[in-house]
């Protein structure tokens, strides 16, 4: 697997996952029924921000991940990163790559932490691969996601210092 920053050209790549994971409704707080040009731009934010691609060895895109600050101002020192991967490509080890590759990311611009503003407390696998990667719940907005299949669950707001 190889992890490079992101074309225009990978969009089509991207979109078919990325829209089955957001009209699922289970993992992000993103409008149901996003379409593509716009979900092609919350995805590719401008620099210094970066989207990056993790890729097999026929360049078929397995995952995806969008690093950029989490405040501006006197808050631009924490940076932030949301992932999608493929669910055909689930468990083969693609989103702790790419998550592994934001948090080096983040050290290398400088950033003195990173944080996630809203991770589903139901997402197991992620919260699971975030606290192995050293991130702590902070805190947890009772009731802030209402899930289709588990009703109103808890956001998790994570932390991790670098």
């Amino acid at each position: 697997m190889l992890i490079r920053e992101a074309t225009e050209g990978d969009w089509a790549g991207i979109w078919p996952f990325f829209h089955e994971i957001v009209a699922a409704g289970e993992t992000f707080t993103y409008p149901l029924d996003l379409g593509a040009g716009e979900a092609r731009a919350w995805w590719f934010p401008a620099a210094p921000s970066r989207t990056v691609v993790a890729v097999d060895e026929g360049g078929t895109v397995l995952g995806t991940a969008k690093m950029n600050r989490n405040h501006m101002g006197n808050g631009s020192h924490v940076a932030s990163a949301s992932y999608m991967v493929d669910p055909a490509r689930s468990g083969q080890g693609v989103g702790r790559a790419l998550c592994e590759y934001s948090i080096e990311w983040a050290r290398a611009q400088g950033y003195r932490a990173m944080q996630f503003n809203a991770v589903i407390e139901t997402n197991v696998y992620a919260v699971r691969l975030y606290r192995d990667l050293g991130f702590e719940v902070i805190g947890t907005l009772p009731e802030g996601f209402k899930h289709p299949k588990h009703g109103y669950v808890g956001l998790h707001i994570m932390h991790l210092a670098l």
